[in-house]
């Protein structure tokens, strides 16, 4: 759930049948959004910290602010909101800056921050292994710490790291799409965010890992309309039925 979402888009998601969504952003009215599907018995998972520039956040100058007020602003909203956890991105790119004291520091003033709400922050699977390895050694202790699978990234950037073996002490929610693997070294277009089915993800697999570190969380879709053509000819009711559908063939797994 993007800037602009509508309250019609939120009735047509929980007339398809889902039971939970997450948003992502900073605080555009959640609160008016919130109020609409707690009447509908629609929860949010999470939100999604915006995430551009995040690079900046390991690095010497004043270039981190932004992305690191987005981050403490998508924090207040989810304390506000009653969110349970806040979903960040720690790095973008095949060769992102190192993990470093500095950094360290500003995610530290965001995880207390955090803690003083009462939120989890939850760092994500992306392309760079040892940065989140890092991340995760530095919080290994911090109980509002813990870790977001990506099926679809895990797929996509890192096919030979198991994520939720690695990290499943920690995991607390997941984002679940599709995609056809790594094609190329480092190739960018990969992470495509189809829906479960249409790339070769193997689901089966994916649950058994699940429920061998004894996940009981929402399934989440993180899937776009507009990245296929053939989704682009769906209506939003129609997307939204497959959507469903596929995720239920997941959960059926």
């Amino acid at each position: 759930m993007k800037d602009g979402f509508t309250f019609g888009a939120i009735k047509k998601i929980k007339a398809q049948g889902f039971d939970a969504i997450f948003v992502t952003g900073t605080n555009w009215g959640f609160n008016k959004y919130r109020e609409i599907s707690d009447s509908m018995g629609l929860t949010w998972d999470f939100i999604h910290a915006l995430f551009e520039d995040i690079n900046t956040m390991w690095l010497e100058g004043d270039a981190y602010v932004k992305p690191y007020n987005r981050m403490k602003a998508a924090i207040e909203a989810a304390g506000a909101n009653g969110v349970p956890i806040v979903v960040m991105h720690l790095s973008s790119g095949w060769h992102p800056p190192v993990v470093n004291e500095l950094g360290l520091s500003r995610f530290d003033s965001l995880v207390k921050f955090a803690a003083q709400k009462n939120v989890i922050v939850a760092f994500e699977n992306l392309r760079n292994v040892e940065n989140l390895e890092a991340i995760m050694e530095h919080y290994a202790n911090t109980p509002n710490v813990k870790y977001c699978y990506d099926c679809g990234h895990e797929h996509c950037y890192t096919k030979d790291v198991d994520w939720i073996e690695k990290f499943g002490s920690k995991l607390c929610c997941v984002h679940i799409h599709d995609n056809f693997g790594i094609q190329e070294p480092e190739q960018e277009c990969t992470d495509l965010h189809y829906l479960p089915f249409d790339g070769d993800i193997d689901y089966k697999d994916m649950i058994s890992r699940l429920d061998k570190v004894g996940f009981e969380g929402t399934l989440m879709l993180e899937v776009f309309n507009h990245c296929k053509p053939e989704y682009m000819n769906l209506s939003e009711e129609e997307f939204l039925q497959e959507a469903y559908e596929r995720i239920t063939r997941i959960a059926e797994l």
